[in-house]
Order: C-alpha cells, then structure tokens, then sequence
C-alpha cells in the first residue's frame, strides 16, 4: 500500500478568505456569525448565518464564466486554485491521466434551484429555463469545473453524506492513492446554502439556532443553552500525493493522513444514536485502518454542531473508543466560530487538524456560557483559548442526516 501525504491547502470561509487567513481566525476565536446580508431574512425565525465575507466572484472568474456556475462551485474553484498553487503542480509536473479529483457538496445548487423555479412560479406556465439550470444545480460539477480548469482527467466525481460528504471524499481520494490507482488526486467541498429555501428548511426541521439577539454567539457546542446549530458557506481543498511522487518532484509535505473510517448509524434520518454507537464504531474503523492505538491521538476534532443530542452522543462515543485516554485529549468544535458548513464542513475541519499537527496548536471552543451536566466535567473541550500542545495525530470526525459518519485521521509526517 502506498503512503499518501497532504501537499497544497486551500479554504474559503466565514472567518477567512484563504487557507491561512482561516487558520489565524481560528486561533484567534473568531466568530464568523451575524446577520444575513444574501437575502431577505426578516421574517424567518433564524435571520443570521456565517457567511463568506466579502466574495466577489469575478475577482476569481472571468464575469460570464462566473455566471454559469452557482455559488457553491465558485468557491469550490476558488478553494482548489489556492491549493493547487500551494502545491506547486502543474500538468508539466504531474500525470494529467492519474491526477483526479473528488470534490463533494451535501447539497449543491440550491440557490440555482429556487431561482429558476420561484422564476417559473411567477411566470405565465411558460417553461423558460436557463440553459445551466441544470448544470449549475448537481453537486459533481464542482468536481467536473475544477478538473477541466486544470486538465487533471484521473478519477473524477462527488461524494454525498449530508455533513459528511466532504469527509468521505477525502477517505476516497486517501484510498485511490492508497491503492495506487491515482498519484495526487485534489479532495474537498464547498457548500453555499443560505437562502430562503437552506434557511426555511433547517428552520423547519427545528435543527438552527434562533438566538437573533446574540447571533456571535450562537454556536455554543456542549453549552447548557445550545439551541441548535448555525448554517455556514464555504469551501476547502486539500491536494493528496503519493509520498514518493511528492519526493521526486521536491513537494513540501504538510501532514500524513493515516486513515479514515465510514460508518452508518442505522438508526434515525436526523437523529444520533443516542449512545454514539454510530460515532464509536466510526472512530474504531479509522484507527484500525491507521494501525494506531486509542493512545496515539492527541487531538479530536469535534463534529460538535451545537444541537442538544448531538453533542452528548458525540462525548459518550469518545468516552467508549478512548477510555482514560478521553481525559488527556484535547478536544474542540471549530463549528463554534465557523458555523456548520454542511458538506463542506468535514474538510475545513480536517484543514484545522493539519495545522494542529503542523504547529502543535489546538484551536478552541469558543461560545461556552455554562457547563452541562450531561457532559463529562474531565474531558477538555479546549474553550475559549487555543492550547500549545504536541500534536503527533489529530482525528476529525463528520456525521450526516441519514446516519452518516465518517472520521479521518492525520499525523505528523516522518
């Protein structure tokens, strides 16, 4: 089996515009919430979000490519730019034929989607689409764009698990290097849901916080008072390389990426298990596949989304995988700055334990008011303040509507 490290980052996101800017928000505690500027919220019960700020798509895109695209892919395309440039290849310095690309969304154009059909709606009956309509709404064309930008023809497709997805699609790309079916392969996920129909929808389904006073603060994973999560937009990449072609070409390698594991819960299309069952097995299946023991963890990302089952679940899952362990762990819930990226979050996440390992940093918890007494008061949930730390390997871990859950782990590359 081939060994498969981490060569090029890129991100988007609410609380930072690039790969690094998004690392020192984290760092930094930021907050990416406030109210919605992308549409008329006022009449919703949940009027505010984490919104990529200040995205001008046509400083990325030539103006009439940008518009035949949906949000969720122009950041897609301006998240695997970056990591690209950041690895430093090329069609000159890679294998166009074994370089692919499996780019993720949990639920792709929607934005496309209701436009063209609230259009159709206020119309006469007469069926007048835009001819991208359909290209611009399914989820694989970010995978499809980024791949015909770039002229990278190896394997090519989207992975879908709700919250998971963009998880998965870096378990998948780990696994067609790993096998050796592909040298470098670009893995990730963009999202860009906030819109009537995204908003509506989770508010419907009681899953969003309403605290419209407060919105900084609204994502409070494992607070007394979480009431529910907060939506987020964004994108991530990461570009995955065979260690020895990353050598040959004099690559800089940033992190190993161990194993991952995929999981279904088989137990409720929204709802946890209620004992983590699902998120136990998950965490097992990628330490099994590491060949590492509970012991080797340093630091787990948290899926921590701010909703009152979810987070228990989550801590006993924990608790049964890494026993006395769990107490010297490091544990954290980024979602608490950037929101939840739905099915983009799994790699913004994964990005956050790169850099953990990277500079043995933990980044916080932030938004923790008052304990829970549901929780284990011994476990660090890392609040408020990040926590200088070595950090030999981080696991992340994605769980989706549907049962979903996915975990992958990065360590140090040595």
């Amino acid at each position: 089996m081939k060994r498969v490290v981490i060569t090029g980052i890129g991100a988007i996101t609410p609380i930072g515009n690039t790969a690094e800017a998004y690392w020192q928000g984290l760092l930094a505690g930021t907050s990416g919430a406030d109210g919605i500027t992308l549409f008329d919220a006022s009449k919703f019960k949940t009027q505010f979000a984490c919104e990529v700020k200040g995205f001008d798509p046509v400083a990325y895109l030539d103006r009439k490519e940008a518009r035949k695209v949906d949000r969720f892919t122009q950041l897609a395309i301006v998240s695997s730019d970056e990591a690209i440039k950041h690895a430093g290849i090329n069609k000159d310095n890679v294998n166009p034929d074994r370089t692919g690309v499996i780019f993720s969304s949990g639920i792709g154009g929607l934005l496309t989607f209701q436009e063209e059909v609230m259009a159709y709606a206020k119309g006469d009956g007469t069926p007048r689409f835009n001819p991208f309509f359909i290209p611009k709404m399914i989820l694989d064309i970010a995978a499809g764009h980024i791949s015909m930008r770039h002229g990278f023809r190896g394997p090519n497709f989207a992975v879908v698990s709700a919250c998971a997805s963009s998880t998965h699609a870096l378990i998948e790309a780990f696994h067609y290097i790993k096998l050796g079916k592909a040298d470098v392969m670009v893995a990730g996920g963009s999202e860009a849901v906030v819109c009537d129909a995204g908003v509506a929808g989770f508010n419907a389904m009681k899953a969003l916080s309403e605290r419209n006073d407060d919105p900084k603060t609204a994502s409070r994973p494992f607070d007394k008072d979480r009431d529910g999560f907060v939506m987020g937009e964004g994108s991530g990449t990461l570009i995955l390389e065979e260690l020895e072609h990353a050598k040959r070409r004099g690559a800089t390698i940033y992190a190993e990426i161990a194993g991952g594991g995929a999981t279904a819960d088989a137990y409720h299309i929204t709802a946890p298990h209620p004992e983590g069952l699902g998120a136990l097995n998950v965490m097992r299946a990628s330490l099994e596949e590491a060949g590492m023991q509970p012991d080797d963890i340093d630091y787990i990302n948290l899926h921590g989304t701010s909703t009152p089952l979810g987070d228990i679940a989550e801590t006993k899952a924990i608790l049964g995988v890494f026993g006395e362990h769990a107490y010297n762990l490091n544990i954290s819930s980024t979602k608490s700055m950037t929101g939840h990226l739905l099915g983009a979050a799994g790699v913004i996440e994964a990005i956050a334990c790169v850099n953990a390992v990277m500079h043995d940093v933990v980044p916080p918890t932030i938004n923790h008011f008052t304990d829970d007494e549901a929780l284990d008061p011994k476990l660090n949930f890392t609040f408020w303040k990040p926590q200088q730390k070595i950090v030999r390997a981080a696991l992340s871990n994605t769980f989706g509507f549907g049962g979903h859950n996915a975990s992958l782990i990065v360590k140090k590359y040595s």
